[in-house]
């Protein structure tokens, strides 16, 4: 886990998880998942259902990608150095750990979800989630570690709201 000043976290995803209608079509743009110095940057990616994920390998060894998916379609591939990206897609909303067989320290994770509402909170906490139209939303916060929280927020016109999400450390 990632924080900072104040136990703010890195890698929140927080999205709109009602009061916004699911997307028809995903977008046309790819995102892209790289494998450097032996980590996955980024730590998190968030995506729509069926978004083309591109999965590159900078290093001058060989990785693999393995998404321990329980909804969709579990997949496991080599990635030797220099080869072309990796392209997958995932055909339902889920949060989906990621590891490498090869080097078992890497680890990430995909959320594949049903709206284009989302954000990754930065080091410091903050997101934005821009163009939200007028209207009654429920959003959604997820870390790794901590589980989901929500927040109920009303969008009037163009302004601007502050949704504090606050996890519980988990007992060991």
């Amino acid at each position: 886990m990632v924080t900072g000043a104040g136990n703010t976290l890195d890698n929140v995803v927080v999205y709109i998880s009602a009061g916004a209608p699911d997307e028809k079509s995903a977008p046309s743009q790819a995102v892209t998942f790289e494998q450097h110095n032996c980590r996955y940057t980024p730590h998190v990616l968030a995506m729509q259902v069926n978004q083309e994920l591109k999965v590159v390998n900078s290093d001058q060894t060989s990785h693999n990608i393995h998404p321990l998916a329980k909804v969709n379609r579990e997949w496991n591939k080599s990635q030797p150095p220099g080869t072309p990206p990796l392209s997958e897609k995932f055909d339902k909303e889920e949060f989906i750990p990621v590891k490498c067989n090869v080097h078992p320290w890497m680890r990430g994770y995909f959320a594949v979800l049903k709206t284009s509402h989302y954000a990754i909170s930065a080091g410091d906490g903050k997101f934005t989630l821009p163009n939200l139209p007028p209207g009654k939303y429920t959003l959604t916060a997820w870390h790794e570690d901590y589980g989901t929280n929500t927040a109920d927020v009303t969008i009037t016109g163009s302004e601007t709201k502050d949704v504090d999400f606050t996890f519980k450390a988990k007992a060991y």
